[in-house]
């Protein structure tokens, strides 16, 4: 039986938390998840133990001891995921921003379509973004041209956070060297996985602001998306033997 696990790093969404978890087992096509909960002061990990009792086969928990950045909390779950043998790994935002409806459609363009890595995508076909402030949306629309423009990757949203891999992406890169923990770790594994020659497709999904919680976007983030996609590409010119 091909199984796929989906993977969602919280901090704070004790207001989303449940009501994801419940939606997504709702759905036809059984996915397992997997949450990564960064010591939330606000009781998200308690919140998941108690959904346990109720999917205690399909619903995991693993906390870490503090806030250590959102791609150290999805290397974190690649290796578990992939310790247990799953042949699809999914990324998904906690907070509504992707919905659940749209797993299957990523799922099917990896095991049907035959990509290796599906995203997505808020850009592929224009911009489909809803509640977004203009600035930000521009912002975003922006970083994605930037990030096409210096990588040279036929991707037009390359900061997306919804992501279905295949097994064998996250096996064939070498995890231990992702060097970004902010929203420029979405950019790094989208372009580690171009160098190494997998197949990428995108799937244009609507992406939906949040409505409960607080956004972790901040101006640190944004800086090291910016300024670290340029050495990256640098880096990646001498280095292409140690992805």
């Amino acid at each position: 039986m091909i199984k796929g696990i989906i993977i969602i790093p919280t901090y704070n969404e004790i207001e989303n938390i449940a009501k994801l978890v419940r939606n997504i087992f709702s759905q036809k096509h059984k996915f397992d998840i997997l949450v990564v909960d960064d010591n939330s002061p606000d009781g998200t990990a308690d919140r998941v133990r108690t959904l346990q009792a109720e999917y205690h086969d399909r619903l995991f928990l693993e906390e870490r001891s503090g806030k250590l950045g959102l791609g150290t909390a999805y290397i974190h779950g690649f290796k578990w995921a992939l310790n247990k043998a799953y042949d699809y790994i999914f990324e998904m935002d906690a907070d509504f921003s992707h919905n659940p409806n749209d797993l299957i459609r990523l799922y099917n363009a990896c095991k049907r379509g035959g990509a290796d890595v599906a995203i997505g995508s808020r850009y592929a076909t224009g911009v489909n973004v809803i509640n977004w402030p203009m600035n930000r949306v521009l912002m975003s629309w922006l970083a994605s041209k930037y990030v096409r423009l210096i990588t040279r990757m036929n991707i037009h949203d390359t900061t997306a956070g919804f992501v279905c891999y295949n097994r064998k992406v996250l096996e064939t890169i070498n995890l231990d060297r992702i060097q970004f923990v902010g929203y420029a770790f979405q950019i790094e594994m989208k372009f580690k996985a171009h160098l190494l020659g997998f197949k990428i497709t995108e799937v244009p999904v609507i992406f939906t602001d949040r409505t409960q919680g607080t956004s972790k976007m901040s101006g640190g983030i944004i800086s090291e998306a910016v300024f670290g996609v340029i050495f990256m590409k640098i880096k990646s010119l001498f280095k292409k033997d140690k992805l």
